[in-house]
């Protein structure tokens, strides 16, 4: 039973993120085309109010909502859960995402302008790849904090790591080592994921050593 819920813990958190990054992105991608040209004034507009719904309301209240009454017609609670976080998570990865769109040197959009570059072809080939990389250990930081939070969907009934040890408790009359157990499960994961992040972390530093030195002529 852990091991399945463990596993659908991590279903819904990947499937979470990438819903997260998608949305994330283009949000963040919206709002600078609109600061540097003043394009996309609407979708823009859409985006800060979407952004400051899901940040300023509780996931707890967007999962019963998501699970209760809008796809209360279907029976698929790991996917509910799923598109629940990675509608939540789009929010906060929009942010991260707009940090590293801003950390992109403000010459470089009109650099690929001048060039006869279209607007979308200067953000595919030359502010995203830069803009990803400056925002990259914060947006694998934010699926270990998505790993975290899923646990509460066991509140709708969800099969995940946080649900099981009730599971076992009701059966049981056991309360603390099936907690200690799921515990000790999610500590593992995350101590896992953090590893993994540093390893990036310390890439990322290597790589911004390397080319420092190809610059300074060494």
């Amino acid at each position: 039973m852990y091991l399945e819920g463990l596993g659908n813990t991590l279903l819904i958190a990947l499937i979470a993120a990438a819903i997260g990054i998608f949305i994330g992105v283009t949000m963040a991608m919206i709002n600078y085309i609109n600061k540097k040209t003043g394009k996309l004034k609407p979708a823009a507009a859409v985006c800060r109010f979407y952004i400051t719904l899901v940040r300023g309301t509780p996931v707890v209240l967007q999962l019963m909502i998501l699970y209760f009454v809008v796809f209360a017609f279907w029976d698929n609670g790991i996917m509910i859960g799923a598109i629940t976080f990675g509608l939540n998570s789009g929010a906060y990865v929009a942010e991260i995402a707009r940090s590293g769109f801003e950390s992109v040197d403000d010459g470089q959009m009109e650099a690929g302008r001048s060039l006869g570059l279209s607007t979308w072809q200067t953000m595919r080939s030359i502010i995203i790849p830069q803009a990803v990389r400056n925002c990259l250990p914060p947006l694998f930081n934010e699926f270990i904090m998505l790993v975290k939070e899923t646990a509460i969907v066991g509140y709708v009934g969800i099969y995940d790591l946080g649900k099981i040890p009730g599971l076992i408790q009701s059966r049981t009359f056991d309360y603390l080592f099936p907690l200690l157990i799921a515990a000790a499960l999610y500590l593992v994961v995350v101590m896992a994921l953090t590893r993994i992040l540093h390893m990036i972390e310390r890439n990322l530093a290597k790589s911004d050593r390397n080319r420092g030195g190809v610059r300074n002529g060494k």
